[in-house]
């Protein structure tokens, strides 16, 4: 992983982001350098996944995710592995309603289909089709809110399974046996669905 993910650059995001937390703005300004590579890969990685000719590039991506976590900026951090998480359900959600507001205007809009495979958000699967992914994820969430959340973090979050555990606050063997069942679950779930 990245510099800024191990050991000490990891325990003064931690600080930097409780700091944020309770309202100090220069800790913003301190914490934004640190975290700028891990979010522009994440976005990096739902832009790859974006059909050719995406009117919304990676950086506006990152500045919308930052748009809207100053908003949020009252939300409790408990980690650097928390912070990440939710950027990435952020970055889930602008491309979902990005992509949901383009098939309003154009019914069908040649989307293809998802893969879930083995490897986490850093796989090279071109296309996938999120409003599809997104739909099968909240029917997820509404009996398996902790799986949903592991498809979220590990997939969309490129988060590892020890990253994971520590923000569902559950073991790595539960996040492991998590992952392989909703992956299972989706598949299924989305191959029904049909194109």
């Amino acid at each position: 992983m990245e510099g800024e993910e191990s050991g000490k650059p990891s325990a003064r995001i931690t600080e930097l982001l409780q700091a944020w937390s309770r309202g100090d703005t220069v800790a913003l300004d301190q914490l934004t350098p640190l975290v700028y590579r891990r979010l522009h890969r994440i976005a990096r990685h739902y832009m790859r996944q974006e059909a050719g000719g995406h009117t919304l590039q990676t950086t506006a991506l990152i500045n919308e995710t930052y748009i809207r976590l100053i908003d949020a900026r009252q939300s409790n951090w408990e980690n650097r592995a928390h912070f990440f998480a939710v950027c990435s359900q952020v970055m889930r959600r602008i491309l979902t309603d990005h992509a949901r507001s383009k098939l309003s205007h154009k019914r069908g809009g040649g989307v293809t289909r998802l893969s879930l495979d083995e490897a986490p958000a850093v796989s090279e699967e071109a296309h996938p089709d999120l409003v599809a992914l997104d739909d099968a994820l909240n029917r997820l969430a509404v009996f398996d809110a902790r799986k949903s959340r592991v498809v979220e973090l590990r997939y969309f979050g490129g988060a590892s399974v020890e990253e994971s555990a520590a923000v569902l606050k559950v073991s790595p063997e539960t996040v492991k046996r998590d992952w392989r069942l909703a992956r299972t679950w989706l598949l299924r779930e989305m191959s029904e669905a049909g194109p």
